[in-house]
């Protein structure tokens, strides 16, 4: 991946909640982008190397769940978490059936988040 690959992109619909995650990454040193639908991710991820992609399961016209292949195609060795308003035993299956490396409920601690998105980071590094 390389060692200085620390560009996460945040792909998220609700400006509110991305806001928070955007700080909080960007106060670990990381270089944060956003887009809110899966048509702009498409376009980033094909031109840009991130370390790992936040992508909520609530997108504009398709899930986050069924949107994880769709990413992985375009560059498989892709990390992904996903992240949830609200869970459910329904979403929380979904979910967990994708390659993804964390799945993060937004009304918990932001400081998870932050740890998941370290340790993806600290991943890469030892490849």
């Amino acid at each position: 991946m390389g060692s200085e690959c620390k560009r996460i992109l945040i792909i998220d619909p609700d400006v509110m909640s991305v806001y928070p995650m955007y700080a909080d990454l960007v106060r670990n040193d990381f270089d944060v982008e956003t887009c809110c639908n899966l048509r702009e991710a498409v376009g980033r991820i094909k031109d840009v190397k991130f370390c790992c992609v936040i992508m909520d399961v609530d997108l504009p016209k398709i899930k986050g769940y069924d949107a994880v292949s769709i990413l992985q195609t375009i560059n498989p060795d892709l990390k992904i978490i996903m992240t949830s308003n609200k869970n459910s035993l329904e979403i929380e299956a979904e979910v967990r059936m994708q390659d993804i490396v964390y799945y993060y409920i937004k009304s918990f601690d932001r400081g998870e988040l932050v740890e998941a998105v370290c340790d993806v980071y600290r991943r890469q590094q030892m490849l």
